[in-house]
């Protein structure tokens, strides 16, 4: 049987809700951004640098990636409790798994920070 020592919440019911939180906001986000692209038309640098340089559209982004993260981690982390099992994998199935869950931590990290930098650097 597997823990949830490594689930982002303490139960399947909050691991839902914020599943479907977050893709509540990544879907706002994405209606957002094809509707402005929509109505703004042909866009350039400028065009971008500008949208992006309102504090408002910079947390907004912020948001939709952490949500991008928290999602995909909560997704993950239940495809390797599903599919890496001993049942497919024998004794070493635990290992695999926090091979695999490391992997995913390490990957959304470096989203997250590169994300960061991107969205706050200079």
């Amino acid at each position: 049987m597997v823990t949830q020592v490594t689930s982002f919440s303490r139960n399947g019911l909050s691991d839902f809700i914020v599943q479907r939180a977050t893709a509540y906001i990544l879907a706002a986000y994405t209606v957002f951004l094809v509707g402005y692209l929509l109505i703004q038309g042909e866009m350039v640098y400028a065009d971008w640098q500008m949208l992006f340089s309102h504090t408002w559209m910079q947390i907004f982004t912020m948001l939709a990636l952490v949500s991008t993260c928290a999602h995909a981690w909560i997704g993950m982390w239940t495809i390797g409790t599903d599919y890496i099992r001993e049942h497919y994998f024998g004794q070493s199935a635990n290992g695999y798994r926090l091979i695999y869950q490391v992997i995913c931590i390490l990957t959304l990290a470096s989203y997250l920070f590169w994300g960061v930098k991107i969205l706050w650097g200079n």
